[in-house]
């Protein structure tokens, strides 16, 4: 009888330890850590004001991991996550290169996520995902500024860290926005801009992205007041036409801009994917329609020029490898109490420099990185291959 207990315990004991090793908990996104082996990525979208600064240089070394491999959260380790728009976007890599680069030499846990499609739904998804792995803070760029409320509301309430980068979520759905520039400033810089190739009459239109992208719905509402000035009576905006931050949408758009205008002298696109088809359109054309926007300059090159066959005389950009980078530092800053995101607070973000958190025209608080930086035919070369 004691042998047929003793073996009955033995048995008992054994099954618990098997169970207990299955209870790993796998993730949809990737990470990286001190001492983790992170797979590279995949492969995938006239004269400037005095007050413009110049980017940071980048190394070009540093690569965002794939979409493989499993988190830490429910480890206990420390871990950062950083959730952009959509896959296959090169302006989104590089936000994620320059976050990765910073938690690599922190020796953190970072987690990249990236959405197949650029909508809220895919977001709220993977930020679900992210809360069930128990990660210590998500870095978001918002497919859309209310509809993620819900959703990163339960992370704060579960103690996670939520901080914006580029495109912000509302006031509510965050503690804190790392804003590339001042919107009044880069609607400003942009109707300037379409002003000057314009000559200051005729008419113009603006191929954005989404319909409901954040950033460039503040940055378009900045432009439209700034045309309130008697100085732009002359200009006459015909269209508002949405690429959906695809290169071929963005394609057609542009095609269908040409046609139904034919009058039409400048396109603004301020986002990376729109410029670069439409500089593509306009330039095999040889259409006579010139452009403007935010572009990145490894994509842009081949249609910067002061001449008639080049499509875009010049265009503005901050660099986005410096916004992963501040948003890394603001993350890191937030989970070990450094900061709150109070108005007021300061911290130190690496060789950016010292930031001061300031009030958001959405009642919420930001740090904003830098104002636009023009690239002209005179720079272009130079900055081409920074990114």
């Amino acid at each position: 009888m004691k042998k047929k207990l003793l073996s009955a315990i033995l048995c008992a004991a054994m099954l618990a330890s098997v169970l207990a090793g299955c209870g790993g908990n796998g993730g949809s996104g990737s990470s990286t850590g001190g001492d983790a082996n992170a797979p590279a990525a995949d492969e995938g979208g006239a004269d400037a004001g005095d007050d413009a600064q110049a980017p940071s240089d980048a190394g070009d070394d540093a690569q965002a991991p794939s979409d493989a491999g499993e988190t830490s959260g429910d480890s206990g380790e420390t871990s950062y996550a950083i959730l952009v728009k959509s896959a296959g976007n090169p302006y989104n890599k590089k936000m994620i290169e320059g976050f990765q680069e910073v938690m690599d030499a922190q020796g953190a846990t970072c987690v990249v996520k990236e959405p197949e499609e650029a909508s809220a739904e895919a977001q709220i998804k993977m930020i679900n995902e992210l809360v069930a792995q128990g990660i210590s803070s998500i870095a978001i760029a918002g497919n859309d500024a209310d509809a993620l409320q819900p959703a990163l509301e339960q992370a704060m309430n579960q103690g996670i860290k939520v901080c914006c980068m580029d495109s912000a979520v509302n006031a509510d759905s965050r503690q804190l926005f790392v804003n590339q520039a001042g919107i009044e400033i880069i609607g400003e810089t942009l109707m300037e801009a379409v002003y000057d190739i314009t000559g200051g009459e005729g008419q113009w239109a603006i191929l954005s992205a989404t319909s409901q992208a954040t950033n460039q719905n503040a940055w378009i509402d900045a432009m439209k007041q700034v045309m309130e000035d008697e100085k732009y009576a002359g200009l006459e905006l015909v269209e508002v036409a949405y690429g959906d931050d695809e290169y071929q949408k963005s394609v057609d758009q542009t095609q269908a801009l040409l046609t139904n205008y034919p009058d039409l002298k400048v396109i603004c696109a301020p986002t990376t994917v729109g410029i670069m088809a439409a500089a593509k359109v306009l330039q095999d054309e040889n259409s006579s329609v010139k452009l403007t926007g935010l572009g990145l300059p490894s994509e842009m090159a081949d249609y910067i020029g002061a001449d008639d066959t080049h499509s875009c005389p010049y265009m503005y950009l901050w660099n986005p490898i410096d916004i992963g980078r501040l948003t890394a530092y603001v993350s890191l800053a937030l989970v070990d109490g450094s900061i709150t995101g109070a108005s007021g607070e300061t911290f130190t973000a690496g060789d950016l420099g010292e930031y001061t958190i300031s009030e958001a025209a959405d009642g919420g608080t930001e740090v904003v990185l830098g104002p636009p930086f023009a690239f002209t035919p005179d720079n272009i070369e130079e900055w081409k291959n920074v990114y």
